[in-house]
C-alpha cells in the first residue's frame, strides 16, 4: 500500500555500531540486538534503503545539521536519558573513532578512587534514574511515585530540597563538562533529552560549570565552553536520523 510512497527507513538506535554495514557490535540497553546484522535482517521484511545509527550520534547530527552546533566546526552533545547518550562533532562531522565508541560517555567514571564500583558510571550518576532517586528520597517517596515531571514540578516551584538535589545533579555533568573539554576542547557543549527542554536544567548546570571553573583559577585559566540545550531535545535522535539517511554514503 504505501511502497512507493517510502524512500527509505532510518533507523536511530542504542549500541556501538558500524552503520557503513549496518551491524550492531552491542545493542546497548537492548541487549537482543547485539552481535546483529540489523540492516540485512531488516531488509528481509522490508525491502527498501535502510540506515542505522547509534543514537546519541544521531542527536549530534541533528544539532549540526539545524540545530544548536549548526554555527559549530567542533562541539560536543550530551543526552540524559535513561543512560548517558553522546556525540563528537568534528569539522561538522560526527566522529566515531576506531571502534565506533567515540561518544559512548555511559562509560565515563566520576570517581577515579572507587573506579571498581560500577555505581560510579556517569550513566548511573546522571542518568533519569539517578534524578528520580534522589528526588524521591529527599521528599520520603517511593521511587515509582515520582518521575522527571513531578520533579521538575518540585524544582520550579523552589522547593529548597529538590533544588539540592538537582544542584548535585546538575555539579556531576559540570565536571564531566570539563572532563570532556580536556579532551576535545568544543567549541560548545548541547544538553540533550526530555529534561533538557527544562530552562533550570541549563541554568543549573551553567551555574555549576562557573564554580568549577572557579576552583583552577589560582593555577590555570581554563577555557569556558558554551552550554546550550538542543534545538530539538527529546526529537533530536529522530531529526538526526533522517540527517544520517539523506548523506549517507554507500
Amino acid at each position: 500500500m504505501y511502497k512507493e510512497k517510502i524512500q527509505g527507513m532510518a533507523i536511530s538506535m542504542p549500541g556501538i555500531l558500524d552503520s557503513k554495514n549496518g551491524y550492531a557490535h552491542s545493542g546497548g540497553a537492548l541487549l537482543y540486538n547485539s552481535k546483529k546484522e540489523i540492516v540485512k535482517l531488516l531488509k528481509e521484511r522490508c525491502i527498501t534503503e535502510i540506515t542505522i545509527e547509534n543514537d546519541g550520534k544521531c542527536a549530534a547530527l541533528a544539532e549540526v545539521w539545524k540545530g544548536s552546533l549548526k554555527e559549530c566546526n567542533d562541539g560536543i552533545v550530551i543526552v540524559l536519558g535513561t543512560g548517558i547518550g553522546g556525540g563528537v562533532i568534528k569539522d561538522r562531522k560526527v566522529h566515531k573513532g576506531k571502534h565506533f565508541f567515540a561518544g559512548e560517555f555511559s562509560f565515563m567514571m566520576t570517581n577515579i578512587s572507587d573506579s571498581d564500583n560500577l555505581d560510579n558510571m556517569w550513566a548511573v550518576k546522571n542518568g533519569s534514574i539517578a534524578l528520580i532517586k534522589g528526588v524521591a528520597e529527599i521528599k520520603g517517596l517511593k521511587e515509582e511515585d515520582i518521575d522527571g515531571i513531578k520533579v521538575f514540578e518540585y524544582a520550579n516551584s523552589g522547593d529548597e530540597d529538590v533544588l539540592k538535589v538537582l544542584d548535585i545533579f546538575t555539579n556531576n555533568v559540570a565536571n564531566q563538562i570539563i572532563n570532556l573539554q580536556c579532551v576535545f576542547d568544543p567549541e560548545k557543549v548541547a544538553i540533550g533529552g526530555g529534561i533538557s527542554a527544562q530552562p533550570i536544567l541549563i541554568e543549573y548546570i551553567r551555574k555549576n560549570l562557573d564554580k568549577n571553573y572557579k576552583k583552577f583559577e589560582h593555577i590555570a585559566d581554563l577555557p569556558r565552553v558554551e552550554v546550550e540545550k538542543c534545538a530539538f531535545c527529546n526529537d533530536s535522535n529522530l531529526i538526526g536520523a533522517l540527517y544520517n539517511f539523506l548523506t549517507f554514503e554507500k
